[in-house]
């Protein structure tokens, strides 16, 4: 382990991604543009369980309980920004 925590008493913070692992799919990137504008069924898109493995995506609860919603994180919308969509 090369991971040096300079104060031992304290746990060391969990590490969160801070860069994508992979390219983003064209119908990824078309998803996270949906989702630009307002959250989406959890089930609507087969790019979601991807892009919340990726953290650009999270599930919110619905004003209908039964269906869970997602929407974009900062992550996601750092994304976006970054293609000057934002």
């Amino acid at each position: 382990m090369n991971d040096h925590n300079p104060n031992p008493g304290e746990a060391a913070a969990p590490k969160r991604p801070t860069m994508l692992r992979r390219l983003l799919s064209h119908h990824e990137l078309a998803t996270l543009l949906l989702l630009l504008h307002a959250p989406v069924d959890a089930m609507a898109k087969p790019e979601i369980p991807g892009l919340q493995e990726a953290g650009l995506v999270e599930q919110v609860a619905s004003s209908d309980a039964s269906t869970p919603r997602i929407r974009l994180t900062q992550e996601g919308n750092a994304i976006l920004r970054g293609l000057g969509v934002k």
